[in-house]
């Protein structure tokens, strides 16, 4: 059995222990500062919980003596922490993050280390990139790579159409830094909350919009071979507007701390969500012009007997996946390792990965 160490108590990182836990396969550690937080974490008896301020120096370092990777599924702003300590004692490290700072410095931290560095193992950034690297290779010039994705409720009920789904760290984040774009064959930071557009999917109307973090590596892949390559995320109508006044007209980007308080507050959370996925490729082929979608819509699940929301569905799997291939020899094990590095079809015939699949075997599948 490979030893893990799962660093981040929430609800994300206590889906991927249970997750690798039920396989049979991984001897699973869970730690966090907050130790109400590790008891109310939903798992099997056999995780082993550790409390630990991974935020004090020197502390994470030692919980990881023995173990054959880390997988960071803390806020953002511990991500280089993690990914320090991980090289300070040869572990492989996979994160979920979004930031884009973060993950230079993730990048630096691999530099030279004999094991493997993968940042960016969730949703999105992620599996989305995978997905868009696997189509645009099979044109013959591209001309745009557009990825889109929503977490929502699915059934808003409230002006911002919206529910905690997920770090809220994370959202705001992603709301406020600048976001990475290919325009007009150039890379370019562009503002989040603009780009705004509307979309149909299934009969329903959503918004897109700029936000930060989503393309992972893609724009320094597709750099000089792409006229438009950019990231949005989807939601209900009117949300980017709402959001724009809190952030802006009332300056609560410069308050996170407090916008944090506000959203946890007034804004429920939800077990019935939806996460939406579209991601379009254009480009020649065979002399045409021609276009290639890639459209998912995953709900929600009870798995070993626990009801999981369709983020954490899909974000534990992705990162679970890529320590499986990991592990199975299937990437590279020094250095960093991008998601343009990872093969679709093996990441989809994962156990893990099969809940991308959107037909009847998306079922996670464990210890098999």
């Amino acid at each position: 059995m490979k030893k893990i160490l799962v660093v981040g108590a929430g609800k994300i990182g206590a889906t991927i222990a249970d997750f690798l836990d039920a396989t049979g396969d991984y001897a699973v550690s869970l730690v966090d500062r907050d130790q109400a937080g590790l008891h109310r974490a939903d798992v099997a008896d056999s995780v082993r919980k550790l409390q630990a301020d991974i935020a004090e120096p020197g502390m994470l370092r030692p919980l990881m003596d023995g173990h054959y990777a880390v997988l960071s599924a803390a806020p953002y702003h511990l991500t280089t922490t993690i990914a320090r300590a991980a090289a300070e004692a040869g572990l492989h490290y996979l994160d979920l993050t979004e930031d884009v700072a973060s993950t230079r410095a993730v990048r630096d931290h691999a530099a030279g280390a004999r094991t493997a560095f993968v940042p960016q193992c969730g949703l999105a950034p992620g599996f989305v990139s995978i997905v868009a690297h696997d189509i645009a290779r099979r044109f013959d010039a591209l001309d745009t790579i557009h990825l889109r994705v929503g977490a929502l409720p699915e059934f808003p009920s409230n002006a911002l159409g919206y529910n905690l789904t997920w770090s809220t760290d994370g959202v705001i984040n992603e709301y406020i830094e600048p976001c990475e774009a290919i325009v007009a064959g150039e890379r370019r930071m562009v503002p989040a909350l603009e780009g705004l557009e509307t979309l149909g999917v299934d009969g329903v109307t959503y918004e897109a919009f700029n936000t930060s973090g989503g393309l992972g590596s893609l724009c320094e892949t597709y750099a000089g071979a792409v006229r438009e390559l950019n990231y949005r995320t989807i939601r209900y109508p009117g949300h980017a507007q709402a959001m724009k006044m809190l952030l802006r007209d009332l300056r609560l980007a410069e308050r996170r701390d407090l916008l944090k308080d506000i959203l946890e507050y007034a804004i429920p959370a939800t077990r019935q969500d939806v996460v939406l996925i579209f991601v379009t490729v254009s480009g020649r082929r065979d002399g045409r012009l021609m276009q290639e979608s890639f459209v998912r819509r995953i709900h929600g699940d009870i798995v070993h007997g626990r009801p999981r929301t369709a983020i954490q569905i899909t974000t534990a799997g992705a990162i679970c996946a890529v320590l499986d291939l990991l592990k199975d020899g299937h990437l590279p094990e020094c250095g960093v390792v991008r998601q343009e590095d990872i093969a679709l079809a093996a990441f989809l015939e994962n156990r893990f990965g099969r809940v991308y699949r959107g037909d009847r075997s998306s079922t996670l599948v464990h210890g098999v």
